[in-house]
């Protein structure tokens, strides 16, 4: 059995779409037809593509080239743009979808524009030296239920619930004029970008953020020399992952969302797929039916797909 069965693209580019229904029905029409296995979520608006998709290795390979001839997302060296690998021993999400928006990642400030200015990029590798200096006021960019599962020593949580209000906790507890060094960091980059260029247009001289994110440190910085606590939650049902990014212990609840440590998961109120101590009491029956009637057809789905592709890798 292949313990590393699917594999996994996370990827982001300000790239401007002029006609996103096209090219939405170009990347579904290649999906059907090249990459029966894929699934995951991409994002098209007019400033660019966002997303992470997973599929078998052969699948995944003819979708990323089919994406890099249309969007460049492998251009990794260029600003705005990150590209990444990692693997799933089972199938990560559901199914395959293609959503237009209006922005990549939601904040609605028009001033924050990533295709013209953007924060100084930190790599993996010099991230430590930039957060170890005293004059760097060091902030999580993610939501509270993200930072619940990990963050780096020292790093301010702004404790927001959707990353529109991360402007509002700016204007409160940052000023341009006393935090000279303002250093960032998301999961993935994409947040960042967005941060970064709304805080330089507040006034803000040094912003600073970590180029492709957690998910990059993690990736590259052994995990002795780390400055990570914990796990990065991520956005598919390997629910987080630690250094090296192997898969980690939480899972999601699927009746709220709440992540949940191995911990919560011994909790009397926890059944896989229906309910958590977060929200058992909060549920009524006719959702408790209809959340366990989900998590049989999805069992019964995963076990008819599993054993196919069984059967074809024998």
């Amino acid at each position: 059995m292949n313990t590393n069965a699917y594999k996994v693209a996370a990827m982001y580019r300000f790239i401007d779409i002029a006609d996103i229904p096209a090219l939405r029905a170009e990347i579904y029409a290649f999906a059907e037809e090249n990459a029966p296995s894929m699934c995951g979520t991409l994002l098209l608006a007019p400033e660019g593509i966002n997303g992470t998709i997973a599929a078998f290795p052969s699948d995944m390979d003819k979708m990323i080239d089919f994406l890099d001839s249309k969007l460049g997302v492998r251009s990794a060296n260029e600003p705005a743009c990150e590209f990444k690998y990692s693997s799933a021993t089972e199938k990560p999400f559901n199914r395959f979808k293609v959503r237009p928006k209006k922005e990549l990642i939601t904040l609605r400030k028009p001033e924050a524009k990533p295709h013209e200015q953007v924060g100084t990029y930190v790599t993996a590798e010099e991230w430590n030296d930039l957060i170890n200096d005293p004059d760097v006021v060091l902030v999580d960019t993610r939501n509270d239920y993200e930072t619940k599962v990990g963050i780096f020593e020292g790093a301010i949580d702004p404790d927001i619930k959707i990353f529109t209000e991360f402007p509002e906790w700016v204007e409160k507890n940052l000023n341009p004029e006393k935090d000279k060094k303002v250093a960032m960091f998301c999961t993935g980059g994409i947040r960042c970008e967005k941060a970064s260029s709304y805080m330089l247009a507040q006034g803000f001289e040094n912003v600073y953020h970590l180029k492709g994110g957690i998910l990059k440190y993690l990736e590259t910085v052994p995990a002795e020399e780390s400055k990570w606590e914990g796990d990065c939650f991520v956005f598919d049902q390997r629910v987080s992952v630690g250094h090296a990014l192997e898969e980690g212990d939480w899972k999601v609840c699927h009746g709220c969302r709440e992540p949940l440590s191995p911990e919560d998961t011994q909790r009397a109120e926890y059944e896989e797929g229906i309910s958590c101590h977060h929200c058992l009491d909060n549920i009524t029956p006719e959702r408790l039916k209809a959340l366990r009637d989900r998590q049989a057809h999805y069992r019964a789905v995963y076990k008819d797909s599993h054993d196919e592709h069984s059967e074809k890798s024998a």
